[in-house]
């Protein structure tokens, strides 16, 4: 079936059982281990469903765990201040972020009010052209309905609640310093990092080993969160628990500047960082994906 999504999204899939079969279909819900050769879905229970892909009649595509919209939007509307760009207008419920063509994250839209739609996706297109930018659109789960296109990225949005565990000491600044940045790597500018709304942002940094942020910010209900980001550990010093350090203490920050929730962003595939942020008791809790709104 072509419309499978991609591995590791959780879905309610419906197949053909074998002829003769009473009832003819059968439903299984759980995460999508495998689209070929053979169709595989990992209930919550643990048990694994194979499918013939000729098999599978319909299948929908789920938030990775039971969750209201209400609460995807609390997230998304934290993190949308988070990283809200160099450049930014609210158009019809959608936050329009650009920031000269760093990040994804900064040079998107998200649908972040409660009757966001389509509609606006042309003037969205117009908004980004005029800056000579790809009209990105940072869809998350069930938060805005568009039309079927090509995901450029996709991530999962992992959540935890605070305070966090008593975290050891490690260097925290209002801004990256040079050594931060240097770890950090990427060509993202200062004004790009440090911009935030209604909230407050810290880097914190081990030595020449590892870096990352944090932002504290709220959502729509009021609600304070920390977010994590730009976590980095230099390659000659990895495995040595430096992120998990540097995290704690982030987590840590943020609880002692009154977010009683974390969330962290991962790409889909970074199976090492989606292990890390598990062991340190985040779940995953929606998807958010990157489409180009000049293919809708």
């Amino acid at each position: 079936m072509s419309d499978l999504p991609r591995p590791g999204t959780r879905v309610s899939l419906r197949y053909r059982r074998p002829a003769g079969s009473v009832p003819p279909l059968n439903d299984v819900v759980g995460h999508l281990l495998d689209r070929e050769p053979v169709v595989r879905v990992r209930t919550k229970a643990g048990d694994v469903v194979e499918v013939s892909p000729a098999d599978v009649v319909t299948v929908r595509t789920l938030t990775d765990v039971p969750v209201k919209a209400s609460q995807i939007r609390a997230v998304e509307h934290a993190a949308a201040l988070a990283w809200p760009g160099l450049h930014r207008e609210w158009l019809d419920g959608w936050l329009l972020r650009a920031s000269d063509g760093y990040t994804h994250r900064g040079n998107s839209a998200v649908p972040l009010d409660l009757h966001v739609g389509a509609a606006t996706v042309p003037a969205i297109r117009e908004w980004y052209a005029r800056r000579g930018l790809t009209p990105w659109l940072a869809v998350p789960d069930r938060l805005v309905r568009l039309p079927a296109t090509d995901v450029h990225l996709e991530s999962i949005v992992m959540v935890r609640a605070l305070p966090a565990e008593t975290a050891p000491e490690v260097t925290l600044t209002a801004r990256p310093d040079t050594a931060w940045l240097t770890v950090y790597e990427r060509d993202v500018p200062v004004g790009v990092l440090t911009a935030v709304i209604d909230g407050q942002v810290t880097f914190g940094r081990i030595d020449d080993a590892a870096v990352g942020r944090a932002a504290v910010t709220p959502a729509h209900d009021g609600t304070l969160w920390v977010g994590l980001s730009a976590v980095r550990v230099a390659e000659d010093r990895r495995r040595r628990g430096h992120a998990r350090t540097l995290c704690a203490a982030l987590l840590d920050w943020g609880a002692r500047n009154g977010a009683s929730h974390a969330y962290v962003q991962v790409l889909a595939d970074n199976a090492g960082a989606i292990a890390l942020y598990e062991s340190m008791g985040f779940t995953a809790q929606h998807r958010e994906r990157y489409v180009d709104a000049s293919k809708l």
